[in-house]
């Protein structure tokens, strides 16, 4: 396995996706809210989908718009865990709290087909209380965006570094022209 499938940030977005349909699944499956759970969705599948389109682009500038709009995506959807909380009275766990550390210590695997069954043993987190699974979902948000925002920046310094493919592209046939006109 190589390319986007075996970053980090990738593997820890598809587990943030699965466990965003169970969540709804589990606690969202009244029609009133549907918008809620098609936001939901919509914004875990963007955050995802977007860490691969960009390792697909060749465009350093594309791919660093796109990690720029999965963390977006996946800053929208913290909101909607918070929100979820809050419309409820359920408290967010401060960063402090032993859970929260319990989940922030968790090392997501790049080799394992998925990481649900890790997380949810591993946590030792009730996961049909509402409260433990939306507070272990912003802890994992917290953790993507933390890394999207490393990605983001390793990006651009490469960009400034080697310059993007346009720039090098052009450089390529600079040289070749000067080659074939010296020849």
């Amino acid at each position: 396995m190589g390319g986007y499938e075996s970053l980090l940030v990738y593997r820890l977005a598809v587990t943030i996706y699965d466990l965003t349909i169970g969540f709804y699944q589990r606690f969202l499956s009244d029609l009133r809210y549907k918008r809620t759970v098609e936001q939901m969705h919509q914004a875990a599948r963007s955050g995802k989908q977007n860490i691969v389109e960009g390792s697909l682009e060749k465009s350093t500038a594309s791919d660093m718009m796109l990690v720029g709009v999965s963390r977006a995506s996946f800053g929208e959807l913290l909101e909607d865990y918070k929100d979820f909380l809050r419309e409820r009275g359920l408290p967010i766990w401060n960063k402090d709290d032993p859970r929260v550390m319990r989940t922030r210590s968790f090392r997501e695997s790049t080799t394992e087909e998925t990481n649900l069954t890790n997380l949810t043993h591993w946590t030792n987190l009730d996961f049909e209380k509402p409260e433990n699974y939306a507070n272990l979902m912003i802890c994992l948000l917290h953790k993507e965006n933390y890394l999207l925002d490393q990605l983001s920046r390793a990006k651009e310094h490469m960009f400034v570094e080697k310059g993007g493919f346009r720039e090098n592209l052009f450089q390529k046939r600079t040289q070749y022209r000067a080659r074939s006109s010296s020849g």
